[in-house]
């Protein structure tokens, strides 16, 4: 488990936002962060303190040149997401991603493309694709939306999807949508999902608001969830402590480095 920076782009600049509100119409969104500083700004404070596997999110349109530079700047460093398909992710992918995550071209008519999903693997291979499982809960269960968040599908997040999905990806990227930019908490029981069913990396993002929250992640996610904070932040505008933050996953590496290295003595 670790902390997965990210770096969210609206109309070529950095925002924090309350996912929920991301519509077709922009004077609805709900912006909590707005800054003149730049993508590259934030990737090279990031690869500065080494935090690798943060995501660069294109939030609509006109993010193209922003994202890019963000890649730029910490090759390898960053995932990016919003709007990829295999006609633009070999760009991405030379410009420095690390990988590149999909949802929405995914799907047709709420259900999982088998031709679509077999021709992103093809083009970027599994080893460099992140799929994105967002979702909101609906009847009980979660299920991934699409279309900024507001469509949703009929895909369920539960043990079946990830035992599937995770054939054909790298990682998984997921956030709570219901709670995610509102600061109010985490979605437990989703976390537990993540943490007892999915076989591969999963990083879960939405509400996290404190360093407990980092905590309970830790716990209810069995120690193989990583997680994103945003609007807490106060690097965006929040009362979290980047600084704290960081010192909070270097501090829970080198628990985990000592602890391998009793095991293999």
């Amino acid at each position: 488990m670790g902390f997965r920076p990210c770096i969210d782009l609206r109309n070529g600049r950095v925002v924090q936002i309350v996912g929920g509100s991301l519509t077709g119409d922009e004077k609805n969104t709900q912006v909590n962060f707005e800054t003149d500083l730049s993508p590259a700004y934030f990737a090279r404070m990031y690869m500065a303190d080494n935090l690798k596997g943060g995501h660069v999110i294109s939030l609509g349109q006109g993010n193209h040149d922003a994202a890019i530079s963000a890649l730029k700047t910490f090759p390898g460093g960053l995932q990016v997401g919003g709007g990829i398909t295999p006609d633009n992710a070999k760009e991405y992918l030379d410009a420095g991603a690390s990988h590149v995550i999909v949802t929405s071209y995914l799907f047709t008519e709420e259900k999982i493309d088998d031709g679509h999903l077999k021709k992103i693997v093809e083009t970027v291979k599994k080893e460099r694709l992140v799929i994105d499982l967002s979702c909101r809960k609906r009847d009980g269960d979660y299920y991934v939306v699409t279309d900024r968040w507001q469509k949703f599908t009929g895909l369920k997040v539960d043990k079946s999807t990830l035992a599937w999905l995770s054939e054909y990806c790298d990682e998984f990227l997921v956030h709570g949508v219901d709670v995610e930019g509102k600061r109010q908490g985490i979605e437990e029981e989703l976390v537990n999902i993540l943490g007892e069913f999915s076989p591969i990396p999963v990083t879960y993002a939405g509400g996290i608001k404190s360093l407990a929250d980092m905590d309970l992640i830790l716990k209810l996610g069995k120690g193989r969830v990583h997680a994103t904070i945003g609007s807490s932040l106060d690097i965006f505008g929040g009362d979290v402590p980047y600084c704290e933050v960081v010192r909070w996953h270097n501090n829970y590496l080198e628990k985990q480095r000592k602890s391998s290295a009793w095991y293999s003595s």
